[in-house]
């Protein structure tokens, strides 16, 4: 049995839409819970009333399109409350946190996507986070027709679910490159394998992060 006041971990889910992030982190986590470890869930941009306030902004349709630094700097701003008030605290109580994207994310989207490039990102992260990086990123891969379909059959979409195709291709290229940069911290995961068997190995690779 695991010590429940171990020294937790941040996971991170990443992956283009409907790669099935949200339904899997909860999985994870009872499997994880059943295994005896502390588990938090949480999500970006969200996980604060701060947060979830900003989310309500990024994810909406205000009639003009967002400029993509507002983007970034939103993401980030949001990051920045999610950190001081649910990461950081988690992880200095032992516990594993499972979050639903963090800043592979803005790398992919706001960096590549939105054309903003590596640089203005990365002088966020080292504003932002100072030294805190995902201890690993399970990174939901599949075809970007599949997972437009899904995100189209969920019922509930936001406004980076009707940007054009190329815009959806850059993404997943974009977090592609970067999984194959740091091949140790990534797990490139197919996204397309049954709901459960999909659990199974997300929950195995994070365990051997763990035992590492």
């Amino acid at each position: 049995m695991p010590d429940t006041h171990g020294p937790g971990g941040l996971f991170c889910f990443e992956g283009g839409e409907g790669a099935g992030k949200s339904t899997q982190i909860q999985a994870v986590a009872e499997r994880l819970q059943a295994a005896g470890y502390p588990v938090h869930t949480t999500r970006e941009p969200g996980g604060t009333r701060l947060g979830e306030a900003i989310r309500g902004v990024l994810m909406g349709d205000h009639g003009l399109p967002m400029p993509a630094m507002s983007e970034l700097l939103l993401m980030f701003a949001a990051r920045a409350a999610h950190l001081a008030e649910v990461i950081e605290p988690a992880l200095a109580d032992g516990q594993i946190v499972l979050c639903d994207r963090f800043t592979d994310a803005s790398f992919a989207y706001q960096g590549a996507a939105r054309g903003l490039g590596d640089e203005a990102v990365t002088a966020l992260e080292r504003l932002v986070q100072k030294q805190r990086r995902p201890d690993g990123v399970l990174l939901l891969d599949l075809p970007v027709d599949v997972g437009l379909a899904r995100a189209a059959e969920r019922g509930k979409g936001n406004r980076f679910d009707t940007e054009a195709r190329q815009f959806h291709d850059t993404v997943r290229q974009a977090y592609l490159s970067r999984a194959a940069q740091a091949p140790e911290r990534y797990a490139i995961i197919d996204a397309t394998q049954p709901r459960d068997a999909l659990s199974d190995t997300l929950t195995t690779r994070i365990m051997a992060w763990l035992d590492r």
